[in-house]
C-alpha cells in the first residue's frame, strides 16, 4: 500500500473531489427521470428520503471507512482483515461479484444515457437517428480503445468536465425555479396531484416504499475513499506526531471531500426533483418519452437556445463518458488486487489489456441484454451500489464493536439494517442485479 501511495502525487482535497464527481455528480443525468418514473408527484419527497439516508448513513459510514482504509482499499479490504481465513475470502468473492455489477453497469448505463442525450439533440439526431444500441456500443468500444492505448485518470480532465457540468445544471435548475415562480398554477397542479395520493402519512409511506429504486442516487459516493491516496494531508502528514497510527491530515481532508460531495449532490438532487416534477408532464418522462433518461436536458432545450442547450448535452455526454472511465479504472485496480492472489484467476488477469478486452465483451453482452435502456438497467445498478454500501456499513459496525465502542457500533448496525432492507427490497422487486452478480461470481469460480 505504501508503494502504491508513493506513485501518486498528492493534491488538495477540493481538487480531488472532481475525480469522485465524474461518477457521483454524473447521476444527475438520469436520476431525476428515474425518480419521476418511480415516484411521480411525490418524487421530491422520495428524493428527500434519499438525501437523509446519504447524509445520516452513507456519509458517516464512509468517514469511518476513510479512517480505517486510508490507502484507498475500501470496505472490501476492511472485511478481509476483520474476517481472516476462508470466511473472509468467500465474502470478498461475493462482494467482488456485486462490485463488478456496480462498475460494469456504471459503464453500460452511463454510455446508454450519453447516447440518449446525443440522439435527442436536434443537431445530432438527423445523423444518429434512433441508433440507441449501436451508438452505445461505439462509446463502450471507444472507452476500451482509450484504455488499451494507456489511459490515466487526470484530475485536470475531471475538473474541466465536472465543474462546467455542475454550473450548467445549476443554470437549468435556476431557470426552472424562475419559471415555477412565474406560474403559480404549477404549484396548484402539484398540490392536486398530491391530494390524489392521499394524506401526508400515505405520501411519507410511499416515499419510503420507492426509496430502494432511487438508491442509485448514491452511486459514485464510495469513490471518495478510493481516491484517498491522491489527497494531500498537509504538514500534519509530512511531520507526523510520534506514534500516530495513520495519516491524520489525509483522513481529515478526505472527510471534508466526502462531506462537500454529499452536500453538493443533496442540494442538486432535491432541486432537480422539485423542478422536474413541476415542469415536466407525465407523458414526457415516461419510458420512451422525450424526457426519459434526460430530464434536465429536456428542460434545457425548453428554456434555452439550441446552442446553449446543446452545450449542456455535450457537457452531460462528457461527464457520463468519464464516469465509465472511472468505473473501468476501478475494475482494472480491483481484479488484479484480489483474484490472482486468491487463486481465482489466471495470471493474465494481473495485466490491464487482456482485462480491458474481457470487460468490453461483458459490456457488449449487458448492453444487448438490456437494449441500452437506462431505466431497464437502473435496478441492477442500484443493487450493486447498495451491496457495496452495505458491506461498508457492516465493516464499520464490526470494527467499532471490536474496538469496544458499543453506542457507535449500534448506530452503524442500524444503518446496516437500513441498507440490508433496501438491498433485499430492490432485489426482490427486480432481481437483475443479483442475477448479474451471481453470473460474475460463477464466472470467477
Amino acid at each position: 500500500a505504501a508503494h502504491e501511495e508513493r506513485r501518486h502525487e498528492p493534491h488538495p482535497w477540493w481538487r480531488v473531489i472532481w475525480l469522485t464527481g465524474v461518477d457521483y455528480f454524473s447521476t444527475l443525468g438520469y436520476q431525476p427521470g428515474i425518480a419521476l418514473i418511480a415516484a411521480g408527484a411525490i418524487a421530491p419527497f422520495a428524493t428527500s428520503v434519499l438525501v437523509l439516508v446519504t447524509l445520516l448513513g452513507a456519509l458517516p459510514i464512509y468517514a469511518q471507512v476513510a479512517r480505517r482504509s486510508y490507502a484507498g482499499q475500501g470496505s472490501i479490504a476492511m472485511l478481509e482483515n476483520l474476517l481472516p481465513g476462508w470466511n473472509g475470502k468467500l465474502l470478498v468473492l461475493i462482494l467482488l461479484g456485486f462490485a463488478a455489477t456496480d462498475f460494469v453497469i456504471t459503464m453500460t448505463l452511463s454510455a446508454a444515457d450519453a447516447t440518449k442525450h446525443a440522439i435527442e439533440n436536434p443537431y445530432l439526431r438527423p445523423f444518429l437517428g434512433d441508433a440507441q444500441v449501436g451508438l452505445t456500443l461505439v462509446l463502450l468500444s471507444l472507452l476500451a480503445v482509450v484504455f488499451l492505448l494507456g489511459f490515466k485518470e487526470a484530475i485536470g480532465l475531471a475538473t474541466i468536465v465536472a465543474i462546467p457540468y455542475l454550473l450548467l445544471s445549476l443554470a437549468v435548475l435556476g431557470r426552472g425555479l424562475v419559471e415555477i415562480a412565474r406560474r403559480p398554477e404549477l404549484w396548484d397542479n402539484w398540490h392536486a396531484a398530491l391530494t390524489l395520493r392521499g394524506n401526508w402519512g400515505v405520501i411519507v409511506a410511499g416515499s419510503l416504499f420507492v426509496f430502494p429504486t432511487l438508491a442509485l442516487g448514491m452511486s459514485g459516493f464510495e469513490t471518495g475513499v478510493s481516491v484517498m491516496p491522491l489527497v494531500d494531508g498537509g504538514p500534519e502528514d509530512e511531520r507526523p506526531r510520534r506514534g500516530a497510527p495513520a495519516p491524520l491530515g489525509r483522513i481529515r481532508n478526505t472527510r471534508k471531500l466526502l462531506a462537500a460531495a454529499a452536500v453538493i449532490m443533496s442540494v442538486m438532487l432535491v432541486l432537480s426533483a422539485l423542478v422536474t416534477t413541476l415542469l415536466i408532464p407525465p407523458e414526457a418522462y415516461r419510458e420512451g418519452g422525450p424526457a426519459s433518461g434526460r430530464a434536465l436536458a429536456y428542460l434545457a432545450h425548453e428554456f434555452f437556445s439550441s446552442g446553449l442547450a446543446s452545450l449542456y448535452d455535450l457537457s452531460t455526454i462528457l461527464i457520463l463518458w468519464l464516469a465509465g472511465a472511472s468505473a473501468m479504472a476501478a475494475l482494472l485496480n480491483l481484479v488484479p488486487r484480489y483474484l490472482p492472489r486468491f487463486g481465482m484467476a489466471p495470471t493474465w488477469a494481473a495485466h490491464s489489456r487482456p482485462l480491458v478486452l474481457v470487460l468490453l465483451a461483458i459490456n457488449v453482452v449487458v448492453t444487448l441484454v438490456f437494449r441500452a435502456s437506462v431505466e431497464a438497467q437502473s435496478a441492477a445498478y442500484a443493487t450493486g451500489v447498495l451491496a457495496l454500501i452495505l458491506s461498508a456499513a457492516f465493516a464499520v459496525t464490526l470494527a467499532l464493536w471490536r474496538e469496544g465502542r458499543r453506542v457507535a457500533s449500534g448506530y452503524f448496525g442500524a444503518m446496516t439494517l437500513v441498507f440490508a432492507y433496501t438491498l433485499v427490497d430492490n432485489s426482490i422487486g427486480r432481481p437483475d442485479g443479483v442475477i448479474i452478480a451471481t453470473v460474475f461470481i460463477l464466472f470467477i469460480l
